[in-house]
């Protein structure tokens, strides 16, 4: 008997790894087993792969291969990048509680490690909130900046409903108060790229006005337990912890050589690919779009979450009021489509979604507790009769619920 296809529909929490990633990372497995720290042949010949794949990847974001850090993820790489910044800071400013400005719908990698310093005493924080789109105004950014902000960390795109951020336009105005303040050094710039590296233009650090980006191998069809911070030559940043000093000091640890050129390798790829899939799915995902919002089924009402326009080509984020996000988890889970409740890094914790809760009290509404929400996230494997069976299977499962209702 045929397995039934699975239409997986859950990208922006995995990515399947494409084969020819899979395939170089198998031989590599193989041929370059040994230490890169170790001066035999062996062990210069899987150093002389991480420096190619460091170099690769370098060119990819128009960055110098000495800026590319490697780290287990991104969630790995925000930590690095927060903490790395506030502890390098305080060791050389002894007496000064440092500022950070975030957004209030970051991902928990960047927001829970600004709670824990912002709860210990060691920084202030201010979170910027979101308009009705989910979009950070770079003005608001620019008015909470004052003398002892030392870093600002604004999401390319978010990771639940995909509204991608004006990040040049933030980084415009912490160098216009530089500028103005005399400020050589702070605050900084990071974002987390982790969502973007697929769709939108990360092809030059430089122009992006970055000081600091992360992102990762998983999210980009390549392997998972692999990320990356762009760290800007000139910008200090004080380990998470000691050891052999690899990567520069700042992640010390035996490097996992067949990752890191799986990561490399799948970045060219997507690189290559990123113009000609992002108008694909982009038709694709205003297609869907545009289905299921003209949904009509008993009482449920579908709205679009954030932008319509400022969103990544392949994310479609919904709210169905009157059933659990759970249910139609669990329902369409259970048809054969694999989609999330909300994002796979909080999915498994009750409560509210927090980033639906921010954009509600933008909109001067209150999140309902029975309004569901799902997250499609769409990939290089999705086809219009994906997102067709989709719409319908979904539109199924209303009508069924709608008969108990009554």
């Amino acid at each position: 008997m045929l397995k039934k296809r699975r239409i997986y529909l859950d990208n922006a929490s995995a990515t399947p790894m494409d084969k020819g990633v899979l395939k170089l990372m198998s031989s590599f497995d193989r041929n370059y087993f040994a230490n890169a720290s170790a001066i035999h042949a062996s062990g210069i010949k899987t150093r002389e792969v991480i420096e190619k794949s460091r170099e690769n990847i370098a060119k990819v974001i128009n960055a110098h291969s000495d800026e590319i850090i490697f780290t287990g993820s991104s969630t790995e790489s925000n930590a690095l990048a927060i903490l790395g910044v506030v502890n390098n800071f305080k060791l050389n400013n002894k007496g000064i509680v440092p500022h950070i400005i975030t957004s209030e719908i970051e991902h928990p990698a960047v927001l829970e490690n600004c709670k824990t310093l912002e709860g210990r005493g060691e920084v202030e924080v201010t979170y910027v909130k979101v308009n009705e789109d989910g979009i950070v105004n770079p003005k608001d950014i620019k008015e909470m900046i004052k003398g002892n902000t030392i870093l600002v960390s604004v999401m390319h795109a978010n990771n639940e409903i995909g509204i991608v951020q004006p990040i040049m336009e933030i980084a415009k105005e912490i160098r216009h108060y530089k500028k103005t303040s005399k400020q050589n050094i702070f605050p900084l710039f990071h974002t987390d790229a982790t969502q973007a590296m697929n769709y939108l233009d990360t092809t030059n650090v430089e122009k992006l006005g970055v000081d600091m980006m992360s992102f990762n191998g998983s999210k980009i069809y390549g392997p998972k337990g692999i990320g990356v911070l762009y760290k800007k030559r000139g910008v200090e940043l004080a380990p998470l912890y000691t050891g052999g000093m690899q990567e520069f000091g700042l992640r010390s640890g035996t490097e996992n050589v067949a990752s890191i050129a799986g990561l490399a390798l799948a970045l060219l790829i997507t690189n290559k690919l990123k113009e000609k899939e992002t108008e694909r799915v982009t038709k694709l995902r205003d297609y869907t779009i545009e289905k299921l919002l003209n949904i009509r089924i008993g009482d449920y009402k579908i709205v679009l979450n954030g932008s319509r326009e400022d969103r990544l080509p392949n994310n479609i984020n919904i709210s169905i009021s009157g059933i659990t996000s759970e249910l139609l988890v669990i329902e369409l889970d259970a048809k054969g489509i694999e989609v999330s409740s909300k994002s796979a890094c909080k999915s498994g914790e009750e409560g509210e979604s927090y980033v639906l809760k921010a954009l509600r009290i933008a909109q001067g509404e209150k999140l309902n507790e029975e309004e569901g929400s799902l997250r499609i996230t769409l990939g290089r494997q999705t086809t219009k009769t994906d997102m067709d069976k989709f719409v319908s299977v979904l539109s199924k499962i209303l009508e069924k619920y709608s008969k108990w209702k009554k």
